[in-house]
């Protein structure tokens, strides 16, 4: 958590507490947070509030939450609920509930914050964990134990000290080597096995480096105002004849804004049809999302075959159709079109 406010340096204390420092600040608690999210923002203004209060929060009113959003420039919510059932050996059989739960609470905060005109959202979490739901095997425990000039903290799957010995079954790290300042040591034990320690639950863990101790999501929610988004608009370059003389047709089709924040993508569909509706040409689905501000490099060509049914139309007008899936369903509507006059003297040995 301690990485995740802004900080130059974060420094594990080489005293029994091992408090994590930034930027020579304890981070534990909100209180602590709160002044080193204040330090280094900057001169503006940051809070920090429990996902519990913040829950409670009415929605107007000094002490409601649009007024906390208001009034702030970064706010940071801190959730517990799953660390909090799991680190205790009566209740980490309740681990998955916790998850559910919590997952529950987050897309509450989530509305409560689109209530509160947030626009830009970062959910994150600490660490991942392992959870085991059987009694574990006496294999499932390190062989061996840490030792050292100085054991700080030991934990089920990690050991904080100076001077640790080298062994086989566990791994040590230097703080430089974790991006840290200062001295200290950390050990942990190779694999997903645990250290021994008094009182403590063993089915759910965290703190050692598998993968789902330490790969953590990053969702980012940006709330746009729906007014305020639209479409890239494209067009149907016409060549120097409305005439198709040969079994193909190239064309150009351009997009006339890069792709932005507000800007979207957009995804069509092209063929050649005749007036009664029936496609005569091979079908191809176009993705408009160039974002370069240069416009030649916004331009599509796309090069029509058409089929042997075209030979009806020969010496009649058909059209070039843009066509656009309406969100959720697979109907599609004319988006734009250009009329062309099929005039050819033999059939192309192109056609399909």
């Amino acid at each position: 958590m301690a990485a995740l406010l802004p900080n130059k340096s974060i420094t594990i204390t080489d005293n029994d507490s091992a408090t994590v420092m930034v930027d020579d600040q304890s981070s534990q608690g909100s209180p602590n947070r709160q002044k080193i999210l204040k330090n280094g923002l900057a001169g503006k203004n940051g809070c920090v509030v429990s996902a519990e209060d913040f829950l409670k929060m009415p929605r107007e009113g000094e002490a409601g939450y649009r007024n906390l959003f208001s009034s702030n420039d970064v706010v940071y919510i801190y959730h517990n609920r799953i660390d909090a059932v799991g680190d205790k050996r009566e209740s980490e059989d309740k681990v998955f509930e916790a998850v559910e739960k919590t997952l529950e609470e987050l897309v509450n905060i989530i509305k409560k914050l689109s209530n509160a005109n947030a626009t830009n959202m970062l959910i994150t979490s600490d660490h991942g964990f392992i959870y085991q739901n059987r009694a574990l095997d006496e294999s499932d425990f390190a062989a061996e134990e840490a030792e050292g000039d100085k054991i700080l903290q030991k934990n089920r799957r990690f050991v904080i000290g100076k001077g640790l010995k080298e062994k086989p079954g566990l791994h040590k790290f230097t703080s430089s080597w974790l991006g840290l300042s200062g001295d200290v040591e950390i050990q942990l034990p190779r694999s997903i096995n645990r250290f021994r320690v008094k009182g403590a639950g063993s089915r759910f863990v965290h703190g050692g480096a598998t993968l789902q101790e330490i790969i953590i999501p990053v969702l980012k929610i940006n709330k746009k105002r729906h007014s305020d988004i639209s479409y890239v608009d494209v067009e149907i370059i016409r060549g120097t004849s409305s005439v198709i003389s040969s079994g193909q047709q190239a064309v150009r089709f351009y997009q006339s804004q890069p792709v932005s924040e507000k800007i979207q993508p957009r995804v069509l569909r092209a063929g050649i049809f005749t007036e009664e509706g029936e496609l005569i040409s091979d079908s191809h689905d176009l993705i408009f999302d160039f974002t370069s501000e240069n416009t030649r490099e916004r331009e599509l060509q796309i090069q029509f075959i058409l089929t042997r049914e075209a030979d009806k139309a020969n010496n009649k007008e058909v059209i070039l159709k843009l066509e656009e899936k309406h969100t959720g369903t697979s109907y599609y509507s004319e988006y734009k079109s250009l009329r062309y006059t099929i005039r050819r003297s033999f059939t192309s040995d192109f056609d399909l």
